[in-house]
């Protein structure tokens, strides 16, 4: 009688998921092995950021509420104090994204990471479920990063340390419901979730991107609201992250994206319409930003990059005039422009990273109170950054 043949044995493999959250675009890379646990659910991938920035600037702005500390003219901080936990494959999935944030941004006052952290999304800025249907189709609910803007939220995933003008116009963190379809060159997404973390269901966002080939990308992405926030209802905790304006308004971006061998090129056009609303203590007028920048990042080295951001944006209205007819101020008054210029060298070896940076804005046609400085008057700023860390 001839031997029984054995069944053939199947050997599991295990963390071989392909990690995507959270996206880096910029110089400092994922980390291409991050720590993976075999558990009864599954394999849970683990990773981090621990980042250290020190900053001097010109023009610190004055105290813009009662609840805030005062922007100062230097400071030594975290830029992130982070770790995350995910499991990236199967049916179900989950993101948990924890810890200490700054996020610095141009033309904006920058606060501590205590204060940041506290006064915008929280020590669990991300967390959320999802069902991957199959291979082209997924669901993912809770707290996500946002559908819109060509930057993204932390440091370390971009190619500069500061977001840029146009990023201040553009949510970061919503709550909602999301629908993922991907399959081969395109994905897109849409969700209903609440703008500017509002904690209302009121916007809808989504975007598109479609990979020309292997070194170019088209998108688009955007949102809207469908019914209008009524500020009155949301705590003041969250003042930086629900803008009484913003959260009525509409955005639509375009971008293109050129990556291969040293160079990244991403420039992007963006077009925000604030909605008039009556009912607050200061009525919304409404308002309209137009605005494109230009992103750029050249590897010499193994070691050594640099980086560098051009962008202009102008807003609608009257100049000078912030009440009636004159338009709500989303940037330094009605009628104001501003251009800005940054470049950021950066230093890479392995996980850990250095890099510097300066970045200046130009403001025009200001209106008094509006602008830089401790009386809102002054028309520039410029500021220079050193980061150091590693991420995991």
């Amino acid at each position: 009688m001839p031997a029984a043949k054995s069944a053939p044995v199947i050997v599991e493999e295990h963390c071989k998921a392909a990690i995507s959250t959270p996206t880096f675009g910029g110089l400092i890379k994922a980390n291409p092995n991050p720590a993976c646990i075999v558990t009864g659910l599954g394999d849970i991938y683990v990773g981090g950021a621990v980042t250290g920035f020190a900053y001097t600037q010109t023009n610190a702005f004055g105290i813009l509420s009662p609840s805030a500390e005062q922007d100062r003219f230097g400071r030594v901080d975290f830029s992130n104090l982070q770790g995350w936990i995910q499991k990236a494959d199967g049916p179900l999935q989950f993101y948990v994204h924890a810890g200490l944030y700054s996020i610095p941004a141009l033309g904006l006052p920058l606060y501590s990471a205590f204060e940041q952290t506290e006064s915008l999304f929280g020590p669990i800025p991300v967390a959320f479920g999802k069902w991957q249907i199959n291979d082209e189709w997924s669901i993912q609910a809770g707290r996500m990063f946002t559908n819109i803007g060509s930057e993204l939220l932390f440091t370390y995933q971009n190619l500069n340390i500061s977001r840029g003008l146009l990023f201040n116009q553009e949510n970061f963190i919503n709550h909602g419901v999301q629908v993922n379809y991907a399959n081969g060159p395109f994905a897109a997404a849409l969700a209903v979730t609440d703008g500017f973390y509002s904690g209302e269901l009121n916007w809808v966002t989504g975007f598109a991107t479609y990979k020309l080939n292997d070194a170019n990308t088209i998108g688009i992405n955007g949102g809207t609201h469908f019914s209008d926030f009524d500020a009155s209802t949301r705590s003041p905790r969250f003042q930086f992250a629900t803008i009484n304006s913003l959260q009525n308004s509409s955005i639509i971006s375009v971008n293109y994206t050129y990556a291969n061998g040293p160079w990244i090129i991403s420039p992007y056009f963006q077009y925000t319409n604030v909605a008039r609303k009556e009912g607050y203590f200061s009525p919304i007028e409404g308002a309209e930003t137009w605005g494109g920048t230009l992103l750029a990042g050249y590897t010499f080295t193994d070691n050594f990059a640099l980086a560098g951001r051009l962008e202009y944006i102008e807003q609608s209205g009257t100049r000078g005039v912030v009440t009636g007819r004159g338009g709500t101020s989303v940037l330094y008054g009605p009628g104001s422009s501003a251009f800005s210029f940054t470049i950021t060298p950066t230093f890479t070896w392995d996980r850990y990273f250095l890099r510097g940076e300066f970045a200046t804005v130009q403001a025009y046609d200001v209106t008094p109170g509006f602008g830089f400085g401790r009386d809102g008057t002054k028309r520039s700023q410029e500021r220079y950054l050193v980061e150091t860390g590693f991420t995991f």
